[in-house]
């Protein structure tokens, strides 16, 4: 078998399949990004999404016995809906991050990584592959980083020179030993604007983020958002593309190659009221779809309670009343009481004072204090 001639065949295929970058890199242990695991680890930072085992996220050999070389494939995204919606007084909107338009993109990757393996094992059959994309052992961005597709860049994130960081990215582990690719020279110099845009300062410095201080995490969590961090989330509900809008390197960048990819804009930037009575039901059939659907529609609903209070929007009053009400889960009425006691006004206090002489939750109770402090 000629290894060089099987990757210039693997690299036009990937053209063919409709991935937009590919790269090849060993499987050599991450020495360096092992060390800034363990660091994040000691400083709290690590968002708790991630596998926990640090030497399986940074040894292949450990995922996959034989492992030789890990191809890194990357799909350019779009960054502009081609038609969009508004949001309005009585009719206001939430905001999905760019990375959950479309279909959920594990999917995507899933696919093109599955059909590369066919392709794989159909020149050199006894080859072992083993594929994944961010929920698997291995950071997506240490592996693409290492394979050339782009360089780490000050947020955090990868960027293409070809795509700016608007791309999804997944790997393969092979046995079959591929010469490895060129570096990409990192080109953020001396800028600063992703740390800069970051709305909660969780980009601690070029390359660090502290990821509990993350709007992109924060708005995945399903408890209580911490009150310094509520009126940053704005009208977000699900993920931040604060420092990827604010970087250089995506200006003009919006690549439209892939139908899949292509946002309902209702759907990733929906009304923020009706969001409020959907049945689990109702949520699945309407975003179960998106890759923002992962944690299921109460994260999406608390984020939209926030939302409402950061329009102040006084059409939401009786719907917010209704779950501080009738809802079950604690985190749900106390993110209304607080909501309501942004938004203020007469049913408001109303609906506060009243639900005070009979919760027996805590922290509702601390919430509803909140909403009354902040009328009064």
């Amino acid at each position: 078998m000629d290894i060089q001639t099987l990757k210039q065949e693997i690299i036009a295929y990937s053209k063919e399949i409709g991935i937009d970058k590919i790269g090849f890199t060993t499987a050599d242990p991450f020495t360096e990004l092992k060390n800034r695991l363990i660091r994040q680890q000691e400083l709290g930072y690590q968002s708790g999404f991630e596998e926990p085992d640090i030497e399986k996220r940074t040894t292949p050999a450990l995922i996959m016995n034989g492992a030789q070389s890990i191809i890194s494939i990357a799909l350019a995204y779009p960054s502009k809906m081609t038609y969009r919606v508004e949001s309005k007084k009585g009719e206001r909107r939430g905001i999905y991050a760019r990375a959950s338009w479309g279909q959920d993109y594990h999917h995507i990757i899933k696919d093109r990584l599955q059909k590369l393996e066919e392709f794989i094992l159909m020149k050199v059959p006894e080859a072992q592959l083993k594929s994944m994309v961010d929920t698997g052992e291995l950071s997506d961005r240490a592996v693409a980083e290492r394979a050339g597709i782009g360089w780490s860049g000050k947020n955090c994130a990868i960027i293409t020179p070809e795509f700016g960081s608007y791309v999804y990215l997944g790997e393969m582990i092979t046995s079959i030993p591929f010469e490895p690719d060129s570096l990409v020279e990192d080109q953020c110099g001396s800028c600063t604007k992703c740390l800069e845009a970051c709305p909660t300062g969780a980009l601690i410095q070029g390359g660090q983020i502290n990821a509990q201080r993350c709007v992109s995490f924060l708005t995945q969590t399903k408890g209580f958002i911490p009150d310094e961090f509520r009126e940053k989330i704005g009208n977000r509900i699900y993920g931040c593309d604060s420092c990827q809008t604010a970087c250089p390197h995506n200006k003009g960048k919006n690549f439209h190659f892939h139908a899949e990819m292509e946002p309902d804009p209702g759907a990733v930037k929906p009304l923020l009221k009706p969001i409020l009575k959907l049945s689990n039901r109702e949520f699945k059939n309407r975003f179960g779809y998106l890759a923002g659907s992962w944690r299921g529609k109460k994260p999406i609903q608390r984020n939209a309670m926030i939302a409402l209070a950061h329009f102040k929007d006084e059409t939401a009053v009786d719907d917010l009343i209704e779950v501080l009400e009738n809802e079950a889960s604690p985190v749900a009425r106390g993110t209304a009481a607080w909501a309501l006691g942004k938004i203020g006004g007469d049913s408001a206090e109303a609906a506060l004072v009243k639900a005070l002489d009979h919760e027996a939750d805590i922290e509702v109770r601390n919430e509803i204090e909140k909403g009354l402090n902040f009328i009064k």
